[in-house]
């Protein structure tokens, strides 16, 4: 394809590349926002180099009757990292680099109309155009996502240690760990919240926490600030609060549950109180652990606000708690629980019922006489007195210590 008539073009797109150039970066700016919203200062600049590259390369193998190589395109892989880094998405990059083809290609067909035979020339040249900037756009595109792909990992490296730093009580030192904690609504004394999540259930082939993550974060979309990591098997999300509502983030949390559920994905999810202060997201940390557990193996999402007094007592799992239950309180639990737990289901029934044998059989959909007899089975097993509110106390501290958080947890209110 290197004619004279080639030649004659090549040198004339060659001696008015500025101005091509520029009709490139005000069309670029006029018609991709994202160029326009990128805070770097340096960005058009940069823009203007990569231009000249791509176009001198494209007129390069032009001139020499040659395909494209990947090497006539060296200045792109950088650039391409450098839009990453000035906010620039892959569709905007390659928006602009159609923009500068369509640029270039009018400047080649305004040189070549001045003369016949350059103008006769230019047709069979657009077939080549066309291919050399399909190599430039491609070297461009792999170059783009390689350097996201870098971002990204360096990315979650860096909210990780950040993380970790916040878990352990350390000082964030300044840079990007403080850079990201601001970005993310974080601040050193406002107030935070801390929520741990774990699958109820073991994964299956094609489940990975990453992506119920990725599900969490679309969800709760971007008005919700904070930072999320996956840690030892956990999702762990730092919250920043306006105000020591926690339970108002349950509704919301509760409906990303719900949708993960029905993907067949359920998450045991503990939400702790709100702190003041990076200093106590490590307490923060250790309250909803303690939240979750209370859920044992069961889905949900609990916020350590909602457990009472004596939820969070039992869920300490203290040993010298459990020494000192009574002797007749033991064996009655750990027998039943042997069993078919019936008694432990129908005292649970019972206080569900605030002490009424009669709403207990409604509940448990039983006569009212078997209700009473296992009532009398119980109280002659343990010596309490079931009318009796601190003997019944007493046992009922007793099955939640031995019987583990789940049967703990079936003597709170459902709507918990």
């Amino acid at each position: 394809m290197s004619t004279e008539p080639i030649r004659r073009i090549v040198a004339g797109v060659r001696e008015g590349l500025p101005a091509t150039v520029e009709v490139f970066l005000e069309r670029t700016w006029d018609q991709v926002p994202a160029y326009v919203a990128s805070p770097d200062p340096g960005l058009r600049e940069d823009v203007a180099d990569h231009a000249e590259a791509v176009f001198r390369a494209v007129l390069t193998t032009l001139e020499e009757g040659r395909g494209a190589l990947r090497e006539d395109f060296y200045l792109s892989p950088g650039q391409a990292a450098n839009r990453v880094r000035q906010g620039i998405a892959l569709a905007d990059f390659l928006h602009a680099f159609r923009i500068g083809q369509v640029a270039l290609w009018e400047s080649i067909v305004d040189v070549a109309a001045q003369d016949p035979e350059t103008e006769r020339a230019v047709l069979p040249a657009a077939t080549h155009v066309m291919q050399v900037i399909e190599v430039g756009s491609t070297v461009a595109a792999e170059a783009y996502l390689d350097s996201q792909q870098t971002v990204l990992a360096e990315g979650d490296r860096v909210r990780r240690d950040l993380v970790e730093d916040l878990l352990a009580g350390r000082e964030v030192p300044v840079g990007p760990r403080l850079d990201i904690a601001r970005s993310c609504g974080l601040e050193r004394e406002g107030r935070a919240a801390v929520l741990v999540a774990v699958p109820s259930h073991p994964l299956r082939v094609g489940e990975s926490l990453r992506e119920m993550l990725r599900v969490v974060r679309t969800e709760l979309g971007p008005t919700q600030e904070g930072l999320a990591v996956i840690r030892q098997e956990q999702m762990i999300g730092i919250l920043p609060m306006t105000s020591d509502d926690i339970e108002a983030l349950v509704p919301d949390l509760r409906r990303v549950h719900e949708r993960l559920a029905r993907q067949g994905v359920e998450l045991t999810v503990g939400i702790s109180t709100v702190h003041t202060g990076w200093s106590g997201v490590p307490a923060a940390y250790a309250e909803a652990g303690i939240a979750r557990g209370s859920l044992g193996e069961a889905p949900g999402v609990v916020a350590l606000s909602m457990l009472s007094t004596v939820d969070y007592l039992v869920l300490r799992d203290d040993p010298i708690a459990r020494r000192v239950i009574r002797q007749r309180l033991r064996e009655f639990v750990l027998d039943d629980l042997a069993r078919d737990g019936a008694m432990i289901e129908t005292l649970q029934a019972y206080v569900a019922s605030d002490l009424n044998a009669k709403l207990a059989a409604e509940r448990m959909h039983m006569h009212v006489n078997t209700a009473y007899y296992r009532l009398d089975r119980i109280a002659q097993r343990t010596g309490c007195d079931l009318r009796r509110f601190a003997d019944v106390e007493e046992l009922v501290f007793a099955v939640r210590l031995l019987a583990g958080p789940q049967l703990a947890a079936d003597f709170r209110p459902k709507n918990q």
